[in-house]
This record gives C-alpha cells, sequence and structure tokens, in this order.
C-alpha cells in the first residue's frame, strides 16, 4: 500500500511531515523519537560547519545538500517544540519574516535606501541593541551566545567592548600585549602551575583575537585556513613516504620535517608567475 506521505506535496509541507512522522512515539524511529533540544544541538552546530566547509571549497554540489541537512536541524528543533506546545516551524518562519521586514526600513518602510552598508550595519546594531534592552539584557556583554565557538564568541566581546569605547586605537600596543602574554604563559609554565598556565594561554588567544580584529582578519577563518594547509601539506609528507616504501610511523621527526619543508618549497614554486 503506497505511503500517504507522498501525498504531501513536495518541499517545506513534506519535510515537515517527515520529521513528524519520524518522531511519532508508536510508529516513528526510535532514535528520533528519543532526541532532545540539547541532543540535536550539536549536530545544528556540526551541520552549519559543513556549509561552512562547502563554501570554503566552493563545493557548490555539495553546498545544496548541506543546507538541506541544516534545513532539517531547523525542523528537528521545530518539530520538537511544537510537541512541547513553544511555538511550531511555520510561527519560526513568520517571526524571522517579520524580524528582516522590521529591521530593513529603507527596503519595506519610508526609510531613505541611499544608506551606505556601514550606515545600514549601525543601524542593525542599534536595532539588536535594543531587542536586548527590551529583554533586560542591559549590560554591555549581554546576550553574547555562550554556544559560540571560543575564538568567535572572543570577537563578538570584542566588538561590544569597542563600541563602548574599551579598545586599543591601533594594533602596535596588541602586539607588545602579545609579547607580555607570552611571558606570563612562560612564567606559570615554568613555576608549574597547569591552572595558571591555561589561564594565561587563553589570555594570548584572546589578545590574538583581538589582533585580528584590528588588522580586519576573520581569526576562525584564519584558523580554518591553517587547519586546512597543516592537512594538505602533510598528505604531501605521507604520500613522499609512500613512494618509498614507508609511513610517518617508520620515519623520524627530522626526516618528516625536511620532507615538509620540500613541500612548502613546492608550492611556493607552483604558484609564482
Amino acid at each position: 500500500m503506497p505511503d500517504p506521505i507522498f501525498d504531501t506535496p513536495d518541499g517545506w509541507p513534506r519535510l515537515i511531515e517527515v520529521m513528524r512522522r519520524l518522531r511519532d512515539p508508536v510508529t516513528g524511529c526510535p532514535w528520533d523519537v528519543e532526541q532532545t533540544f540539547a541532543t540535536i544541538a550539536p549536530y545544528t552546530i556540526e551541520e552549519a560547519y559543513e556549509v561552512a566547509d562547502a563554501i570554503e571549497r566552493e563545493a557548490w554540489d555539495e553546498l545544496k545538500g548541506e543546507l538541506g541537512d541544516l534545513l532539517l536541524q531547523v525542523i528537528y528543533h521545530g518539530q520538537i517544540a511544537d510537541e512541547a506546545g513553544h511555538f511550531d516551524t511555520d510561527s519560526i518562519a513568520r517571526q524571522v519574516t517579520a524580524k528582516m521586514i522590521d529591521r530593513h526600513p529603507h527596503v519595506f518602510g519610508d526609510d531613505s535606501n541611499a544608506k551606505s552598508a556601514e550606515q545600514q550595519t549601525r543601524d542593525w546594531e542599534a536595532a539588536k541593541a535594543a531587542e536586548r534592552s527590551a529583554k533586560g539584557e542591559t549590560r554591555t556583554l549581554d546576550g553574547v551566545a555562550l554556544g559560540l565557538p571560543a575564538l568567535l564568541r572572543a570577537l563578538k566581546l570584542q566588538k561590544r567592548l569597542a563600541r563602548v569605547g574599551f579598545d586599543w586605537g591601533e594594533a602596535d600596543p596588541i602586539l607588545d600585549k602579545i609579547a607580555e602574554e607570552i611571558a606570563e604563559l612562560r612564567e606559570a609554565r615554568a613555576a608549574g602551575d597547569d591552572d595558571a598556565t591555561e589561564a594565561e594561554f587563553g589570555d594570548l588567544l584572546f589578545v590574538l583575537v583581538n589582533l585580528a580584529r584590528h588588522w580586519g582578519i576573520d581569526p576562525e577563518a584564519a584558523l580554518r585556513r591553517t587547519n586546512a594547509k597543516v592537512e594538505r601539506r602533510f598528505a604531501a609528507v605521507e604520500d613522499r613516504l609512500d613512494r618509498a616504501g614507508r609511513s610517518p610511523r617508520d620515519a623520524s621527526l627530522a626526516e618528516m620535517d625536511a620532507l615538509w619543508d620540500a613541500v612548502k618549497l613546492d608550492e611556493r614554486t607552483d604558484t609564482k608567475p
């Protein structure tokens, strides 16, 4: 007997119905039924990063699938919320639609559209600040999500602080601060104080994020770029070892360092005009 799911209109309605069926406590999937907001949240974060990864690699064929996986996460949370009587999936769409209209009076209202992107960004931040104030979030750093990746959250905290003038005016003093934090990190490590070492390491990372902000660098993007570079270069090291019938476990650190340097030199040669 044909499943009535295939009689549901394709697109958004069928996706919502698929999720409703998966979560049905009697006939649904046991794994899906037992999930909660908390257990699904890590998958939501992971899917968002997979979207970013596909964009970074310009893998447009993959991007559609990754966006679908991310959309599924929104539908999942909407279904759980609907079951608990909090809200439903349609209300998610209605709320974000209303917010976009409200925050773009230069598009949907009477405000002039002759604004720079910088001015529109300031207007957006002012609207967000008003919303936070209405929720009782009156302190400068209120409302910066705890679940953000640490580098991204550090960047957002620093941007908030900069808006109230708690910021270095230029990058040079930050370079001096980095040297100071490295000295403090060395001192904590030499003292054998593990807790202080972790704290000083965190301070150093925070100041490095501040330097990135002043230089117009996205620290998350910069670290992703370095991660990708390390993966690419070490794969090339492994390939060279493999051609010699060896593996990294058979090679010394000095040998792998030499191969790494050779890979770097080849990359630089390949990029020269």
